[in-house]
């Protein structure tokens, strides 16, 4: 393998390595001698030169790094951006809020149709959880909302959440509103 096959290949490697990678393992994973290796390395430093990226030699061994002037917009891009939730899981979350503990049989009443895949959903985006038992016939599992929800939502506590009648429809479809009221 020539200089700049090998400063290719290494870049590769580097790119999907998670650490710092050593020399003695670069040297093995490539069948190289050192002083091989350490043109491909300088090759590659060069030819990062006009590059976002750079080579990095950190805690005894190699690493791609973004330059520290694109750290802000890096940094950007990785925020966690969240994702919005449907019409049906809004409805649900809104449901389980108000009522909450509230049992899956008690939301498909509410809402007027099945909700086991919108109740899955929210458990596993963390909004929801189970919270008990209901003490009657088959034991349904209590769902309740969790800290993710307050923080979702921009919320302190379930005190803050809106008056009902703040969330009410226009007249003459009141019985939606009257529903979602807490008990």
């Amino acid at each position: 393998m020539d200089i700049p096959q090998l400063s290719r290949a290494l870049e590769c490697v580097l790119f999907v390595a998670t650490e710092p990678v050593p020399m003695k393992t670069l040297i093995e994973v490539f069948r190289v001698e050192e002083p091989q290796l350490q043109q491909a390395i300088e090759a590659l430093e060069h030819r990062l030169q006009a590059s976002g990226l750079q080579l990095v030699r950190v805690v005894g061994g190699y690493q791609l790094c973004t330059r520290a002037e694109y750290a802000e917009i890096v940094a950007r891009y990785l925020q966690p951006q969240p994702s919005k939730l449907s019409r049906a899981a809004l409805e649900t979350v809104a449901i389980i809020a108000y009522r909450q503990p509230i049992t899956l049989p008690e939301i498909e009443a509410i809402r007027g149709v099945q909700s086991e895949g919108v109740v899955r959903t929210l458990l596993q985006r963390g909004l929801i959880q189970e919270v008990g038992r209901k003490p009657t016939a088959g034991r349904p599992v209590l769902y309740g909302t969790t800290p993710q929800f307050l923080h979702y939502f921009g919320l302190n506590s379930l005190e803050e959440l809106p008056e009902l009648e703040e969330l009410s429809p226009p007249e003459g479809n009141q019985s939606e509103a009257l529903e979602l009221s807490p008990g």
